[in-house]
């Protein structure tokens, strides 16, 4: 039989309540009490997260958020590694109603990135209920969010877990025999550990050359699995960050004319690629991101060590044995380590309950951007636009936006 406790959202960062809370709930396995939560309840304190809370704050609506670790942007704080910086220019990952400090590196480090994250938290006094992990969550006409002792039951519902919640790890044939580490990135700090060791970084992505890089820098002897065909650009084009550089075309231009300007571009800044074995995609960069959202590799360097050789580049694994790898062209080499940049993905199917919303497959909306933000009776979506922090700040907009009517004509 359940305590049944209903309380006021303003009460609920009071010492004594919390205390109260969690020693009720020692002595039962079921909820200890249930909040009634006056505005929205948002899952996730991270960039998304807390976007949705201050754009809402800003139309005058209170929201609480639950966050399953003990602090907001646990991912940049914990499952990146040291010599991250932003890829894109910070006025395209500066979040709505505070920019970036204006003495801000034009690419922001990953430390600086958290400090603007937790001032941006401190600005609109946002605070979130740490360690509160959300296990289910559903509608029986007012939402119900479940953590392993409270029921949060409100009107709406904004699901702020975003992209990279759960790591991918690929299920190699053989990897059980592999006699060194393997890691995900999200484990991966620095290559300092794995200095005059061969590594091979599955994943070809943004973080992987990243990583390849950092490996370099360590002299460690790092190889790179490229297992689909990518595009890679150059992060800044004629002096003009790349990315900055698309979004003007694009107010003149159609997505494909820009793709061919893009391509002509790198193609004269940093040649042909394929002979690297890194092959272009039929569709164009900025046309591949809107319908698959394959995002573009910048290059911050990585290319001229691949054309040193100081990076190998193979092919997709076959499988792995004790100490060495197979790859699908029948070269077999040696290795010490190998580390997973395979990305992240949604666990959003794992507790929120059947929705039309979402998709079981992966996770993410069903509808793409910029049609996905909304759902049904109440339920909204920030950060899973494929489009970065720019995409969760227009999503975050359009639900403040959307909910303020419903939430003043309720008053």
């Amino acid at each position: 039989m359940w305590f049944m406790e209903e309380v006021e959202f303003k009460k609920l960062h009071d010492p004594h309540l919390q205390s109260k809370m969690t020693t009720s709930s020692t002595n039962t396995d079921t909820h200890s009490c249930r909040v009634r939560v006056p505005g929205p309840i948002i899952v996730g304190a991270g960039p998304s997260g807390l976007v949705a809370a201050a754009c809402l704050k800003n139309h005058g609506v209170p929201a609480m958020i639950l966050e399953r670790a003990n602090c907001i942007a646990s991912l940049w704080k914990f499952r990146t590694y040291d010599r991250l910086r932003l890829h894109l220019p910070k006025q395209f990952c500066q979040l709505p109603l505070m920019p970036f400090p204006v003495d801000f590196p034009t690419y922001p480090t990953k430390e600086q990135f958290i400090c603007y994250l937790e001032s941006y938290a401190k600005n609109f006094d946002l605070k979130p209920v740490f360690n509160a992990t959300v296990v289910s969550a559903e509608f029986d006409g007012l939402w119900r969010v479940k953590t392993k002792i409270t029921e949060y039951v409100s009107q709406w519902l904004i699901v702020a877990t975003g992209e990279n919640a759960a790591e991918v790890v690929p299920a190699f044939e053989g990897i059980n025999e592999f006699n060194g580490p393997i890691v995900h990135t999200s484990a991966y700090k620095s290559g300092e550990c794995f200095e005059h060791k061969s590594v091979l970084v599955v994943g070809c992505g943004n973080s992987g050359m990243e990583v390849c890089l950092d490996l370099c820098n360590y002299n460690a002897f790092p190889s790179l699995v490229v297992r689909d065909s990518l595009h890679v650009l150059p992060q800044e084009m004629f002096g003009i960050p790349t990315f900055g550089l698309s979004i003007w075309l694009l107010k003149w231009f159609p997505v494909r004319i820009v793709d061919q300007f893009l391509l002509f571009a790198s193609r004269i800044m940093i040649g042909d690629t394929t002979h690297l074995g890194l092959n272009r995609p039929k569709l164009g960069p900025l046309e591949l991101k809107n319908i698959y959202g394959k995002t573009p590799v910048l290059d911050i360097g990585t290319l001229a060590k691949i054309r040193s050789g100081d990076i190998k580049v193979y092919p997709k694994i076959k499988k792995l044995a004790c100490n060495s790898v197979e790859f699908v062209d029948g070269r077999i080499q040696e290795f010490d380590a190998i580390v997973l940049a395979t990305g992240y993905t949604s666990n959003v199917p794992t507790w929120l309950k059947e929705t039309n919303l979402f998709s079981d497959k992966d996770g993410f909306p069903r509808k793409k951007f910029p049609e996905g933000w909304k759902g049904e009776q109440g339920l909204y979506v920030v950060g899973f636009s494929r489009r970065g922090l720019l995409g969760a700040s227009i999503e975050a907009t359009r639900v403040a936006e959307d909910i303020a009517p419903q939430w003043n004509s309720n008053e």
